[in-house]
């Protein structure tokens, strides 16, 4: 049985070199990246191709060789992915759905409680030789976090985590979901209005699809209330960043904790990376060492499944 295997750009996964890639294969080929013009020579007479949030358009994707059976994208989200021209050809996509869950809602918590402590004012108060809070009276808002409302979009397997933590700190948790839900897990689900207008805190769970891209933009950043932070651990383009820059300066809300970004690095002239009411991180929730060892570890658990007949996480 071919078992050819060729990982088109490991280094967005390997970026440090302490992953052990052999695993996925014992006929294995791994480029640290690949421009479109090298994929179709580099996946020629493979069997499995590994891709890491790398585009392959329909364009490209159909003139993949008849070789090709499996396609794993080595993370949660697919949508760099020409699904149909998957389909048409024949191909199974997989994806890893689970290997971050904790470490993205270990995130999340973090920038809530940031964010509640106005850690990120104390600390550029700090950078510039401000010690008023050390010696003067609190100069910044420190809120405690129960009793407040957190409001989920998207209620899979990361946003049911950050719930119970959440729930473990006494906060209120309501959730929306596209397809409707009973109540389960201490979430209670409202529609988005309400989720919007009620939240103390509204942290994103969803993929990205054409249906989900700038799901919050300006009329849903004016329903929310002016004490309100946004959180974002999932993908940059559900927000609609320039409409959240405006919110942000006008006051619409108090803040963001922005692990994803919508152009990823952000611009070097983007205001997010000097707004003292804004927490940006480098799409970080997946990056940790024991994240990305779990990632290649069920990468190669799918890859054998696939070969065994018995394909796990399709997605396609």
């Amino acid at each position: 049985m071919n078992q050819k295997t060729v990982v088109l750009n490991a280094a967005k996964m390997d970026y440090d070199g302490r992953l052990d890639l052999s695993q996925l294969s014992p006929d294995l080929t791994v480029y640290p990246d690949s421009a479109p013009e090298q994929i179709l020579e580099r996946v020629r007479g493979a069997a499995v191709v590994v891709t890491k949030e790398l585009v392959i358009d329909a364009s490209l994707l159909s003139r993949f060789p008849d070789s090709v059976k499996l396609i794993c994208e080595a993370g949660t989200g697919y949508n760099n992915l020409a699904m149909d021209a998957a389909r048409a050809k024949g191909i199974t996509v997989c994806n890893i759905p689970a290997y971050s869950t904790q470490r993205v809602a270990q995130t999340a918590l973090m920038l809530m409680l940031n964010l509640s402590s106005s850690m990120g004012a104390q600390l550029a108060m700090l950078a510039r030789g401000d010690r008023s809070n050390f010696t003067d009276c609190l100069k910044v808002d420190h809120v405690e976090l129960n009793g407040k409302t957190l409001g989920l979009v998207g209620t899979g397997n990361i946003g049911r985590a950050v719930a119970r933590a959440a729930l473990a700190l006494d906060m209120e948790v309501l959730g929306w979901a596209r397809t409707p839900r009973p109540d389960a897990g201490g979430i209670r689900y409202v529609p988005m209005e309400e989720l919007l207008s009620r939240s103390d805190y509204l942290s994103l769970h969803c993929p990205l699809t054409p249906e989900t891209r700038h799901l919050i933009g300006a009329d849903s950043l004016a329903r929310m209330k002016p004490t309100a932070f946004l959180i974002n651990t999932s993908r940059g383009a559900l927000v609609d960043e320039a409409a959240l820059i405006a919110a942000l300066r006008a006051g619409t809300i108090a803040g963001a904790g922005l692990d994803v970004q919508e152009t990823e690095p952000p611009a070097q002239d983007s205001p997010l990376y000097t707004m003292e009411n804004v927490i940006l991180t480098p799409h970080m929730g997946w990056k940790g060492l024991e994240t990305r060892r779990r990632l290649v570890s069920l990468l190669a658990g799918n890859i054998r499944a696939f070969f065994g007949g018995r394909p796990i996480n399709v997605v396609s």
